[in-house]
């Protein structure tokens, strides 16, 4: 018979905890029993560890209050159904803020506190589910959205803002490899809300993978016999989603006539079938993403302007990489520490300052997942404490002789000489408008500390 479960009884009567150890054990349950010595009955459950403790509230040595709250103060997992002999509302209501999930009133039957009991542990089974689930899901997505950028700050506070409105559709732009999938689940979970199947749906379909005729009946559904192989009916993506989030992978390739049809669905919430006549009402969040540069696609007649417009109410835009250099060390020290550990590989700990210095100098053409790949490939093949330049991909490298070297040359004086304040102000202003106004990275271009940087600009009178 499969183990239910582990569960600790608690009561100085030999007749109930003889009686209930013997029902539970029949029914499939683990059981242990202390009805002596009450005072070491918290000890006792934290080594049986049991999922669930049947406490009797009226012991002779202790209160079974004291002992609820002996266990909830060192913290053990197990839950608590306290056992009365006195149907006190009071004293019901007072074990409850302890944390008692739930209590019995002797006599009780037999059956109600296996049905009582089979409650309790689904509850608890489900309450661990839904929080291993929720670590997961929030240690996937934390690690991707490591950074102090002020370009990814403020990627995250417009789509903080963009999820608490629920909006229904967004767009996401940006390059290959900058993390849209990531930010449209992101929005997803923030948005979701409840269903009668559980979790709202996410599916996500790439528009540039799929033929156009393929794609429209993939979104919109068919009825039987609205064309040759159509032999029952279909529903569509639309339909599928209800409540959730549809994203539509690289909207820009979709086909101009599906576009229209897209746009219609998005104005008035309403999907119709191929072959059907029905309007069926949809409830769902679109999120449409893109690497093309939509306005100039919209300019070359090559995606609908309307569309744009419809779409571009609220859309965001994911810097790459190259615009926000100071987070690479720390993806890359994320990514490092994160397969160390699925690799088992116990000897790389750190990236050397020379490695750090060429990975911050790449301009990371794949941005994040670029740099994702080429981390997880060292972790794997090499087995020094530290990444060195040396284990690094030739392209990042070779950019090191690519980069105009500054040893033996001089700034050459001119005759009429120099306000050396004003090549001071001017470098300075070069260097913030090259790294966009990021002082950390115009720091690194000048190679000063924030600190010194940030005083030259105070003692210059700039206002950058």
């Amino acid at each position: 018979m499969k183990d239910k479960g582990k569960v600790f009884l608690v009561d100085d009567d030999p007749l109930i905890v003889s009686m209930l150890a013997r029902a539970l054990k029949t029914e499939g349950y683990s059981v242990r029993s202390q009805s002596t010595e009450l005072r070491t009955v918290t000890d006792a459950v934290s080594s049986f560890s049991p999922d669930v403790v049947l406490l009797d509230i009226k012991l002779p040595e202790m209160n079974g209050i004291e002992i609820l709250g002996n266990i909830r103060e060192r913290g053990l997992n197990a839950q608590v159904i306290m056992l009365t002999s006195d149907d006190n509302l009071e004293t019901a209501v007072k074990c409850m803020k302890l944390g008692a999930v739930d209590y019995l009133t002797k006599p009780f039957n037999i059956d109600e506190v296996k049905i009582v009991l089979a409650n309790v542990l689904e509850k608890g089974r489900l309450k661990n589910e839904v929080g291993y689930l929720r670590k997961v899901y929030e240690e996937v997505f934390a690690g991707e959205f490591i950074g102090e950028s002020p370009a990814l700050a403020e990627l995250k506070k417009k789509m903080e803002k963009i999820a608490r409105s629920r909006v229904p559709s967004i767009l996401i732009m940006g390059e290959s490899g900058t993390g849209k999938e990531l930010v449209a689940r992101c929005l997803h979970r923030a948005m979701s809300r409840e269903t009668d199947e559980g979790y709202a749906p996410f599916i996500a379909v790439n528009c540039s993978a799929l033929p156009e005729t393929l794609l429209e009946s993939e979104l919109f559904g068919y009825e039987k016999g609205a064309f040759t192989d159509a032999k029952t009916e279909k529903k569509g993506i639309f339909e599928l989603s209800h409540r959730g989030t549809i994203l539509l992978d690289e909207i820009g390739d979709m086909k101009l006539d599906l576009q229209s049809k897209l746009l219609r669905v998005l104005e008035e919430r309403t999907v119709r079938r191929i072959g059907g006549r029905d309007e069926i009402p949809i409830d769902v969040a679109v999120i449409a993403t893109t690497n093309r540069n939509i306005p100039e696609a919209v300019e070359k007649g090559e995606f609908r302007k309307d569309l744009f417009y419809r779409l571009d109410i609220f859309s965001l835009h994911i810097p790459p990489i190259r615009q926000r250099k100071e987070d690479v060390p720390l993806l890359a020290k994320y990514f490092l520490a994160r397969f160390t550990a699925q690799y088992n590989n116990k000897i790389l700990r750190g990236i050397s300052p020379e490695a750090e210095k060429l990975l911050c100098a790449y301009e990371w053409p794949g941005n994040v997942r670029e740099l994702k790949n080429v981390i997880e490939r060292i972790v794997v093949l090499e087995s020094t404490e530290t990444i060195m330049p040396e284990q690094l991909p030739k392209e990042i490298l070779h950019q090191q002789s690519a980069l105009p070297s500054q040893a033996g040359k001089r700034f050459v004086l001119p005759e009429e000489g120099v306000s050396l304040d004003d090549l001071e102000k001017d470098l300075i202003l070069q260097a913030l408008e090259r790294a966009r106004q990021n002082k950390t990275l115009a720091a690194k271009l000048l190679n000063i500390s924030y600190d010194s940087l940030r005083y030259q600009i105070k003692k210059l009178g700039l206002t950058a």
